[in-house]
């Protein structure tokens, strides 16, 4: 089965609302999270990419690491979407490790001057490891600025309830729609 990816669908379904606004969330709360460890960073840069309409989630306006920038992009799977629950019934964090891997793909030509960093977390909670590994940092970076070691632990609660929230937002919309 091929289905329709979620960004071209026709229709607002309750399954495509929640993957929308599950990313919403995510952004929001990882945005002002990298405002609070003051690190300067813009979102959408419409000319990152040239001849492409692709443009990530954001990026740092200074060298995050190795002396480049880095640029991110959040996925917020459905862990329980038909074409997903044969794969996460099996396999933990698969539907968030298959979305992380197709934005790698989706911004490869990126990669020569850009640290890209995919940050996917199902819908269920389940987060890829390369979405841990920016959050951690910048948790560090906001420690630095704030001088309290529990920063890291803060962020990651806030992204979880973000989403706790938003998913029951979305699954209370459901019976609207019956």
């Amino acid at each position: 089965m091929n289905p329709t990816p979620v960004h071209v669908a026709k229709q607002w379904t309750p399954e495509n609302f929640m993957v929308y606004a599950a990313k919403g969330v995510a952004l929001g709360t990882d945005w002002r999270a990298i405002k609070r460890a003051q690190i300067p960073a813009t979102k959408e840069l419409v000319s990152l990419i040239k001849q492409e309409e692709k443009r990530p989630d954001g990026t740092t306006l200074l060298p995050w690491a190795r002396g480049r920038p880095m640029a991110w992009d959040v996925i917020v799977p459905d862990t329980y979407a038909e074409w997903h629950i044969d794969q996460t019934a099996r396999e933990a964090c698969s539907a968030a490790n298959k979305a992380a891997a197709n934005k790698i793909v989706k911004y490869v030509t990126l990669s020569v001057s850009h640290i890209f960093l995919p940050v996917a977390v199902e819908t269920a909670g389940t987060w890829n490891q390369s979405a841990i590994e920016p959050i951690q940092e910048i948790g560090r970076r906001i420690t630095a600025v704030t001088d309290d070691t529990r920063e890291t632990v803060i962020l990651f609660q806030r992204l979880s309830i973000a989403l706790q929230r938003r998913n029951a937002v979305t699954f209370l919309a459901t019976f609207d729609a019956v």
